[in-house]
């Protein structure tokens, strides 16, 4: 054994035996990613682009039949980008899981939500692992990526495999763990330049996992095991929900006070040091920070700890919909109108700008605690033109966007802001809405009639 660093920038050394005897197969020029969804599908991409041969395995054949036929199906993600790749033979989509024994690596991309408890819901993990066992062959590499709680992948995922191949993790096959840090529709975060995490059941497993991102990856960054890396993942989510539930509790705080938040926020940033700017909103969205910290909660009282901190951060981005109603209501009251009866508009129903993805978005609850009160709604989204089927908001499959033009908008007797678009024009919006919530600020600077916004 000798001390290696893996990577010209590591965080820590790590132990890798020279060289690795387990398995037949020092090439990882033949991938499998598991779940071609918003972190699956760029990252099959990236390692295309870099020369590995990639087999993209769904169980959604519409998902499979666009990107065989080079076509897109994330906003964000080109066509050209897609055909690309198909072209040059470096990109295949198939439901076929049995083919799992044509590659050297297998990378896990699936979804983890919460269940209806709010409690870790790995089923997607568990069930992907029942698939590709009885396919795995000596020597191939098995990588999670999904956000989860630590022990997953040493514990839950290794025994699924080890019982479904006959074979033995980090003897006949390799485990790893390597969190994904996609941030859809971000121009500065691009998969090839943000640097990976990887974590290794041994020594052996992590200097293949290493092996296998580097052909794709500019800074890969090796840490102690899979563990180490499951918790970082958690941790990165976990500042984010805390911050954020920050500043919107200091928005309830400063509101009351006459204080505009932004403001507050604009003038802190300007100190070079020790601040970091986060935002309020209308409540979070999305498929991480809403989620991934109940993971911590859950696996803490495992161990006897309460989190408290991360719980009550939860609860306070959890209440902001209901803030934005009672902004809503002041609003309307102030027109001597009630929310029952009205016709409210939500402007955004995707869960952050610029994107087609609205899982978790805070929009779906401001949909329903509206028609709840009687209220007509409807909403618009450049990004989102229909409402997918989905487990937790059924009953807005099929909902189209409204269209965006004068005598539409100006039919609405409030419209809520919920997610600001870029491409949305908030100009021709103070012009034709009658009135305005506005939860992300997108008005300032627009020349509105005075007391047409309402900030929330």
């Amino acid at each position: 054994m000798h001390l290696s660093t893996l990577d010209s920038r590591p965080s820590v050394p790590v132990l890798v035996p020279e060289p690795s005897r387990v398995g037949t197969r020092p090439a990882l020029t033949e991938i499998a990613v598991v779940g071609l969804g918003y972190v699956g599908l760029p990252l099959s991409l990236q390692f295309a682009r870099s020369g590995v041969n990639v087999l993209g395995l769904d169980l959604d054949h519409d998902k499979v039949d666009a990107l065989n036929e080079g076509r897109s199906y994330i906003k964000h993600v080109s066509a050209e980008t897609v055909a690309e790749e198909v072209m040059a033979r470096r990109l295949e989509a198939t439901t076929d899981f049995s083919r799992v024994d044509e590659v050297d690596a297998v990378i896990i991309c699936v979804p983890t939500p919460l269940n209806k408890n709010r409690e870790p819901d790995i089923s997607y993990i568990l069930q992907t692992g029942q698939a590709i066992a009885p396919h795995l062959q000596k020597g191939t590499l098995v990588v999670l990526e999904s956000t989860t709680y630590p022990g997953t992948t040493d514990e839950d995922l290794r025994v699924v495999l080890e019982t479904g191949s006959g074979l033995k993790a980090g003897e006949d096959f390799h485990l790893a763990f390597s969190p994904e840090r996609e941030d859809p529709a971000n121009p500065a975060s691009k998969v090839g330049d943000v640097p990976k995490l990887v974590g290794g059941l041994t020594p052996a497993c992590l200097e293949l996992a290493v092996q296998l991102y580097r052909q794709a990856i500019k800074t890969v960054v090796p840490v102690s095991s899979c563990r180490v890396a499951e918790a970082a993942k958690l941790l990165e989510n976990i500042f984010r929900s805390v911050n954020i539930a920050l500043v919107n509790e200091l928005k309830l705080v400063y509101a009351s006070m006459g204080i505009d938040i932004w403001e507050v926020i604009a003038a802190a940033k300007t100190k070079p040091f020790g601040f970091m700017a986060f935002y309020p909103g209308p409540g979070l969205g999305g498929h991480c920070i809403p989620i991934d910290p109940f993971y911590l909660t859950w696996k803490a009282r495992e161990f006897g700890h309460n989190t408290r901190f991360i719980e009550l951060a939860g609860e306070i981005n959890t209440a902001m919909p209901d803030y934005v109603m009672h902004r809503v209501a002041d609003a309307l009251n102030d027109r001597g109108k009630a929310i029952k009866g009205s016709r409210i508009l939500i402007l955004g129903l995707a869960y952050k700008p610029n994107v087609d993805d609205e899982r978790e978005s805070p929009s779906y609850r401001l949909l329903e605690k509206l028609a709840q009160r009687g209220a007509e709604v409807a909403y618009h989204d450049p990004y989102v033109p229909v409402i997918r089927p989905t487990r937790e908001h059924s009953q807005w499959a099929g909902t189209e966007s409204i269209p965006w033009d004068q005598s539409t908008i100006a039919g609405f007797d409030l419209v809520v802001i919920a997610t600001a678009h870029a491409c949305v024009n908030y100009h021709e919006l103070a012009d034709w809405a009658q009135c305005i919530v506005d939860t992300r600020n997108a008005m300032a600077g627009v020349q509105v009639a005075q007391g047409k916004v309402w900030k929330a």
